[in-house]
């Protein structure tokens, strides 16, 4: 059996960013509150060198537990390989600014509370680093903490998927992708697997049959097995599993029927992944850097994790500056369009937004999420304003509402991965401003 500070390592550098954290967050007290766990506060690699009991490095296999997480979620690249994603050689396009000083006293109710606190207040409760909101194309509020500065990067991580989705979607728009052939006809490697027999549409709204288990409180579930795989670390001599990604999802087996029932597994991302750069003949961070990041004018490169083999990790390796997420979020807002310029067709967007299979998704139980559904990896709400979103553990979002003509990114590193810790107050929160938005 693996470690337990092998496992913690394993999950970030070979899958989700998930759940393991969540248990070690806590303690008979609770975890510590957002600005006793700042990581300036607590000094993490502050010195030169640094004295010993502040070190957050390899091979301590530890940076991802609570409170060292907060200053990991922004230096990833000093702790794991990565892969560039460049913004090109273009001069940045400056994001318009209209600041809304009224915005961090907008009040709301949260899910299951009678009592309201105000946009100001759900800050630290929900341990943002940052967060920036945007409104018919202008920056109304902009907020930094914790370890972000303006010039930081932060990992995004399942937001990663919405990026890998939309790339998906492109290549759907232009004819480049059929979303309806079988996944074993573009990857005969995969025949033998549980994804050959599925549809790439059923890959991207995973929707697919699969004998795969993310419990992580379970030492034998398969998500261990996929982490070791995945990991860009040496592997143990005694090690005789598959290597990255890619030779992993081999091995997956079947499990129900495709197209049953929505199940949040990652490797539908990695699969997709697998299936955009057979059929482009480019990595996923060549082809993001290309049709958005370099042309929709960046501040800075992002960069994504790789495993062994130098695969990026398309289910969760993102991170980026703040602001570029917004520009990405606005992209998406627009449908294509940003700063005068298309740079893919708005069939991409609108395919996204009319949501997926409902009655699927429903069986996934999701609380906070009534009514919802998940397509081309994104969170649609189905809400009166259309919105939708790019989600990840421990608080990551671009939240973006048609109706309100309105972007939020969050950068977040709250204690608890799940987004069931975080909906209650997040949710009515990006709501209470949209309204707000909608009367200027």
């Amino acid at each position: 059996m693996l470690s337990l500070t092998t496992r913690r390592l394993l999950v970030f550098c070979g899958l989700t960013l998930a759940c393991t954290t969540s248990a070690l967050a806590q303690s008979k007290t609770g975890p510590l509150t957002a600005a006793d766990s700042d990581p300036i506060t607590l000094g993490w690699m502050d010195g030169f060198p640094p004295s010993p009991d502040k070190l957050i490095m390899q091979p301590d296999s530890n940076f991802f537990s609570f409170p060292k997480m907060r200053w990991s979620v922004c230096h990833l690249r000093e702790l794991l390989p990565t892969e560039q994603v460049s913004r090109g050689l273009g001069a940045p396009v400056p994001l318009e600014y209209a600041l809304d000083g009224s915005i961090d006293a907008v009040s709301f109710l949260p899910i299951g509370s009678d009592s309201a606190i105000t946009w100001e207040g759900s800050l630290a409760k929900n341990y943002t680093d940052g967060i920036l909101i945007m409104h018919k194309g202008k920056v109304v509020y902009e907020y930094y903490s914790g370890c972000l500065s303006d010039a930081g990067k932060h990992a995004a991580m399942s937001m990663t998927k919405s990026a890998t989705g939309l790339l998906a979607e492109i290549l759907v728009a232009e004819g480049t992708l059929d979303d309806t052939a079988r996944v074993s006809d573009i990857i005969p490697e995969l025949s033998n697997s549980a994804f050959g027999s599925a549809s790439v549409r059923q890959v991207m709204d995973m929707v697919t049959g699969l004998a795969y288990s993310e419990n992580y409180a379970d030492p034998n579930a398969d998500i261990w097995a996929y982490s070791a795989a995945a990991s860009p670390l040496p592997k143990p001599k005694n090690y005789t599993g598959p290597v990255g990604y890619f030779e992993y999802l081999q091995t997956v087996k079947p499990d129900g029927e495709h197209g049953d029932a929505f199940h949040y597994k990652t490797i539908n991302t990695d699969t997709l992944g697998w299936i955009i750069s057979r059929v482009t003949g480019q990595e996923i961070t060549e082809l993001l850097s290309e049709r958005i990041w370099s042309r929709m004018g960046a501040e800075q490169d992002a960069y994504m994790t790789v495993d062994a083999k130098g695969v990026p990790f398309a289910g969760g390796g993102l991170s980026a500056g703040l602001r570029d997420m917004a520009r990405f979020g606005q992209l998406v807002l627009n449908k294509g369009m940003i700063n005068g310029k298309r740079l893919f067709p708005k069939a991409a967007i609108e395919h996204i937004q009319q949501g997926g299979d409902k009655a699927a998704f429903e069986k996934a139980g999701y609380q906070y999420l009534p009514g919802g559904s998940y397509r081309s990896m994104w969170w649609v709400f189905h809400n009166a304003h259309g919105a939708f979103a790019a989600r990840g553990v421990h608080g990551q979002t671009v939240y973006v509402d048609p109706t309100a003509e309105m972007v939020i990114v969050r950068f977040a590193s709250h204690p608890n991965a799940g987004n069931a810790a975080i909906d209650p107050t997040s949710l009515p929160a990006y709501q209470a401003v949209a309204e707000h938005l909608l009367k200027k």
